[in-house]
């Protein structure tokens, strides 16, 4: 094992082909983003699994994209029984009903302009914060705003494959 190497990255090169796409569809719902993740294991380091994902989310199609898109659940609405949206959008969790009921808005206005949920890497921001995104991104152009999607769906998927290859079971 390399000194970069952890035993939760060791389990994943391990698993079962339909295991370990369904472990990666956990963390992305794009298809053809988990295919080239797959096809490139096994990986030496963290390191390289972060690498290979960012390779994998830059040739997305659009498609590929709504599909990624259509796994996130809104802003200030995590699915029941998603503890890992809800963890990454604690930011809203404590927010003000005003300031749910803006996101909400904000959240409707977006999806109507550019026809998917407003994405963003959540993890660590405030309420206030998603909120002001929003308000300063509905106003980009579809084609700037999927570039936009793009690189935040990569930070979101960073964060996930790192707590994948975490070195707890």
């Amino acid at each position: 094992m390399t000194p970069t190497s952890t035993p939760g990255l060791t389990r994943f090169n391990a698993l079962e082909e339909h295991a370990a796409r369904t472990a990666l569809h956990e963390a992305c719902a794009s298809t053809a983003w988990a295919k080239r993740l797959l096809a490139a294991r096994p990986y030496a380091t963290a390191e390289d699994l972060y690498t290979a994902s960012d390779a994998a989310m830059a040739e997305l199609t659009a498609e590929d994209l709504a599909e990624a898109m259509a796994g996130h659940p809104p802003i200030g609405r995590p699915k029941p029984g998603d503890p890992t949206s809800a963890r990454e959008q604690r930011g809203m969790a404590g927010a003000s009903d005003a300031l749910k009921a803006e996101m909400l808005e904000l959240n409707l206005a977006y999806q109507e302009r550019f026809g998917h949920v407003f994405l963003i890497c959540a993890t660590g921001l405030t309420g206030e914060q998603m909120r002001d995104a929003v308000r300063e991104r509905i106003g980009n152009t579809p084609e700037r705003e999927r570039e936009i999607v793009r690189t935040e769906l990569g930070k979101i998927n960073r964060i996930r494959l790192a707590r994948l290859v975490a070195e707890e079971a």
